[in-house]
């Protein structure tokens, strides 16, 4: 561990790199980090929001990639997951009461380190179930960020069999009952890791090796499932910016980009939520998994090749 960065062999913590933690209006500690630009000109600051158990240690790779781009990073530690204060006694439950705590955390970094710490403009990359914090709390950075690149966002189910609306229903009258916390799907963390083969995140079998090894190596920071309350907020939050009021009412350009592979989140609502939007544009990455940025060259190339195509736009 350097400084509060969990460092591996294969993952070193990237250069000018400065960690600490805010401290939340609810009193939770979460963990957030800053790494300066290695390259010149400066084009300002990407605030990179990570998904569902994902830490800071994941997205080192896409710091370099960044930093080499002439771009400071900022990132947190969601609540409840990474090295950020876990929110049940059992610190393997992903659960969070609303997203909407998601948005108030992403709000304080801007307040606290990316405003007074980090050089503007505020660009936002973000994936999955942070993407979908990101739409949420869009309305309020409207004057702050310039664009906004989201990867694979969280929206709908992949086989949508069943709606986010069921699960939301469902997931109510579970937490009414007291049930809020027990898991929703796939149960404690296994073990030992899932498969190369049988994984739905990448292709790439040495980027899988190292995300896994993060998570052997300091299994602190990884999660099982989600409860119930987690997905119960996950539907109330994908209702809400699939709402075509509040779409129209999107102000901030928006480049969405799916994974043609995906068995994670449904790329057809992904594509659906893009074409809709004012101000959005929509990239296909054929044959990608769910996780672009830890995907092949080939992909993630393609990737940052539509992030360079946009950003700073």
């Amino acid at each position: 561990m350097t400084d509060l960065f969990y460092e591996l062999d294969g993952n070193p913590v990237p250069e000018n790199a400065f960690s600490g933690f805010l401290t939340t209006r609810d009193r939770k500690q979460v963990r957030f980090a800053r790494f300066s630009a290695t390259a010149r000109p400066l084009k300002g600051t990407v605030v990179v929001l990570a998904g569902r158990n994902e830490c800071i240690e994941k997205y080192f790779e896409t710091v370099r990639d960044l930093t080499g781009r002439g771009f400071g990073v900022a990132m947190l530690d969601w609540r409840g997951q990474g090295a950020s204060d876990r929110l049940l006694k059992n610190p393997q439950r992903g659960y969070v009461k609303s997203f909407k705590d998601y948005a108030a955390d992403l709000e304080q970094l801007f307040t606290e380190v990316v405003l007074p710490d980090c050089r503007g403009p505020y660009y936002i990359l973000a994936h999955s179930a942070g993407a979908l914090v990101a739409l949420l709390a869009s309305a309020n950075m409207v004057n702050r960020v310039q664009r906004m690149v989201l990867i694979a966002p969280f929206l709908d189910l992949p086989d949508q069999r069943v709606s986010m609306t069921t699960l939301r229903r469902l997931g109510s009258v579970l937490t009414y009952i007291g049930l809020g916390h027990l898991y929703a799907a796939w149960g404690p963390r296994k073990a030992l890791p899932t498969p190369f083969e049988r994984n739905l995140l990448t292709s790439d079998p040495e980027r899988y090796r190292r995300n896994v090894g993060i998570y052997q190596a300091y299994p602190q920071l990884a999660l099982g499932g989600p409860t119930v309350r987690w997905l119960r907020a996950a539907a109330i939050a994908t209702e809400t910016v699939r709402d075509p009021e509040f779409m129209a009412g999107m102000k901030i350009p928006t480049l969405i980009v799916g994974a043609g592979n995906d068995r994670v989140v449904s790329t057809r609502a992904v594509e659906h939520f893009a074409r809709h939007i004012r101000l959005g544009s929509f990239v296909m990455i054929d044959g990608a998994k769910h996780e672009i940025l830890q995907e092949k060259d080939y992909y993630r190339e393609q990737l940052l090749s539509a992030f360079d195509a946009f950003i700073p736009g």
